[in-house]
């Protein structure tokens, strides 16, 4: 049965029309949520600080510092807005789905779905590992560096600034978040035909290196964080390939029914 197309002879102004009325509906989105987010911008931070009172230890003085006057305002700013666009995202998406699902197949709207669920999933999974294992555990290493005089004569404490520290965090969980959607991506290209799961397993070696040139890019210099980024991003290759010969196999088994 052939597959039509919802609304595909609308005129040029009636999609633009149409993608400002979406844009819009985003926009305003974003300011409610920023809204929001910015009278609880302060409890935000407090949740994104916890890896580095973590790290510090119970009792041990851990600090932040600010060296502007503004800067621990415009902190709470970026926060907020950090938070407006997590808030905002689903109605942004949805927005986004509305303006593009009438142009598609009723086939293509069913093979694009459970990408659309996977994205926010993967998503979370790779900023939950950074937050609750790799933020902990890179910043109680870079504290080890602390000392109380000792052989050199003078002491060196941690004294991050609350914009470096708030920077560092979001840099951990963007890398990481966009990093997990690997296998979205690669589902997306075998399904547009560009690569298939034969020259994914030739690739394999080649994938290894190139999950660690992308963990050195995404992670600050420490071989403990660009491992805990390379070895879930090898895995998620190989994940990507096992999901593959399983819609493989369902196609085959549809084509031959059909």
């Amino acid at each position: 049965m052939r597959d039509e197309i919802d609304e595909s002879r609308a005129p040029l102004m009636d999609h633009l029309i149409e993608l400002r009325k979406r844009l819009l509906i985003c926009v305003v989105a974003m300011l409610v949520a920023f809204g929001v987010a910015y009278t609880q911008a302060e409890r935000v931070f407090a949740f994104l600080v916890q890896p580095l009172v973590h790290a510090f230890g119970p009792g041990a003085g851990g600090k932040l510092i600010y060296t502007k006057l503004y800067e621990a305002f415009f902190v709470e700013v970026k926060v907020a807005a950090f938070t407006a666009f997590v808030l905002a995202f689903p109605i942004i998406a949805n927005q986004l789905w509305a303006f593009v699902a009438p142009g598609l197949y009723k086939s293509e709207k069913r093979a694009f779905l459970p990408f659309l669920i996977a994205t926010p999933v993967l998503f979370t999974m790779g900023a939950a590992l950074a937050y609750y294992v790799v933020m902990p555990t890179a910043f109680t290493f870079f504290l080890t560096f602390q000392n109380a005089g000792g052989s050199s004569g003078i002491a060196q404490q941690a004294l991050p600034s609350m914009d470096e520290y708030l920077s560092l965090v979001m840099h951990f969980i963007i890398a990481f978040g966009v990093a997990f959607l690997l296998p979205v991506l690669l589902l997306l290209l075998e399904r547009a035909g560009i690569v298939s799961r034969a020259q994914l397993i030739a690739g394999r070696r080649y994938a290894i290196v190139v999950a660690f040139i992308i963990a050195a890019v995404l992670t600050p210099p420490d071989i403990l964080s660009q491992c805990m980024l390379a070895i879930p991003l090898i895995l998620l290759y190989e994940a990507s390939i096992a999901i593959i010969w399983f819609t493989e196999r369902k196609r085959a088994k549809a084509e031959a029914a059909g």
